[in-house]
């Protein structure tokens, strides 16, 4: 089999033993920087990738996907407008909300929350709230049987368990011949609910949509109706057609504007974090240049002969880059083989090490996420892997240049 000149001698040299084993041992630390940036980066990336998912499903268990609500107040005619709205391909349910804060009193107890009426059959098919609940029933929710829901850090905050009674105060009080005076209810806690997300956990309670209505004095109207899509990636887009459709004079929001700020700080964090990791690559790519800039000068002879042979300069650069070339090859391979298997395997092999070492790297006590939940994307990895090799690639320029410069009566004249 013929090979090009280049590569036949570039191989060559790479499997060769060499006289300066300086430059062996800079060639291994070389492909182990590549190896170890190549496989932090898949590995880091793919646990915020998971990090990310499980925030997002969290969020999006309590939250909606696109919400319908009045410019004007309360939302009329909320039955015509849900059944328009499901006539939208790629939208799967809707259920109405009325939504109000309020404080929630019990003892000497007092704390804000933040109120939600739902319609139990219709909420099923929004939100998997029903699914996060701990105690009680979900089922308790009934018209005119005054249950609240409430998320545990809430329970614990007001030392209410199921079965107890708090006392519920409007912010819309009323009108007496004493003055003004607050709106109150008596509930009866009906379930507790853990969604594992502080913000809704502390600060959301849920009551029958007709129980908040009388509380809100809403009438027949509802804050807005969520929508539930076949695919939430596809809010943006559903969202701005069903604006189209419905007309002026209704505001829809979907869950890529309500959380905005925390889904791009996510992004901006996982970009900067790709280039930090990414400077490990790159230093590790000077070491192939300090490589390269030794063997050129090791091989000094040989190139002068090969010059004096006629071999051309580009061909002469095409030796060196071989080597280079195959140091970043081996070491993004090795890292990215490397990667890919922590980042499948992350899921066990972090417990494992929690119990060799005896730690806990997050508390579930102090963390939201106690594990490390990991998504290997494949996109990222060949991201990576190119822009290693990309990288290596370009640190062989220099050291090849320079050796195509070799002029052979000034290398061969002490030979």
């Amino acid at each position: 089999m013929i090979r090009p000149l280049a590569l036949f001698i570039g191989l060559r040299y790479t499997r060769a033993k060499r006289r300066n084993h300086f430059v062996s041992f800079i060639s291994g630390v070389s492909i182990l920087g590549i190896t170890v940036g190549v496989w932090a980066l898949i590995t880091v990336l793919s646990i915020m990738n998971g990090f990310e998912r499980e925030l997002r499903g969290r969020i999006l268990s309590v939250a909606t996907h696109v919400t319908i609500s009045s410019s004007r107040g309360w939302l009329s005619d909320w039955e015509g407008l849900a059944k328009t709205a499901l006539e939208e391909q790629g939208v799967s349910a809707a259920a109405p909300y009325i939504l109000g804060q309020g404080l929630l009193t019990r003892g000497n107890a007092v704390t804000g929350v933040l109120v939600r009426g739902v319609l139990p059959a219709n909420e099923r098919t929004v939100s998997t709230l029903m699914q996060h609940v701990q105690g009680g029933s979900w089922d308790s929710l009934v018209a005119g049987g005054w249950q609240i829901i409430l998320g545990s850090e809430l329970a614990r905050a007001l030392s209410a368990t199921v079965g107890d009674r708090v006392t519920l105060i409007a912010p819309k009080g009323r009108i007496t011949p004493a003055g003004l005076l607050p709106r109150m209810k008596r509930f009866t806690v009906g379930a507790i609910f853990e969604m594992d997300m502080y913000e809704y956990d502390s600060g959301l309670a849920i009551i029958h949509m007709d129980d908040a209505a009388t509380l809100l004095e809403s009438a027949d109207g509802v804050s807005g109706i969520r929508l539930q899509l076949e695919d939430l990636y596809h809010a943006p887009k559903i969202g701005r057609a069903l604006g189209r459709k419905l007309g002026p004079g209704l505001r829809l929001s979907d869950w890529t504007r309500e959380h905005a700020n925390f889904f791009t700080a996510l992004k901006i964090e996982r970009r900067v974090m790709f280039i930090i990791l990414l400077l490990i690559i790159t230093v590790a790519a000077f070491n192939i240049v300090s490589t390269l800039v030794m063997v050129v000068t090791d091989k000094q002879a040989d190139v002068a002969i090969l010059r004096t042979l006629g071999l051309p300069p580009f061909q002469v650069m095409g030796i060196f880059v071989v080597q280079g070339v195959v140091i970043g090859l081996v070491g993004t391979l090795v890292g990215a083989v490397c990667g890919v298997l922590t980042a499948l395997n992350i899921e066990s092999l972090v417990p494992w090490i929690e119990e060799l070492f005896n730690i806990e790297f997050f508390p579930a006590s102090v963390y939201v996420i106690s594990n490390f939940p990991a998504e290997l994307r494949w996109p990222d990895v060949a991201t990576i892997t190119a822009a290693s090799f990309l990288i290596s690639l370009v640190a062989t320029i220099y050291p090849a240049w320079r050796a195509a410069r070799t002029e052979p009566a000034q290398a061969l004249r002490y030979e």
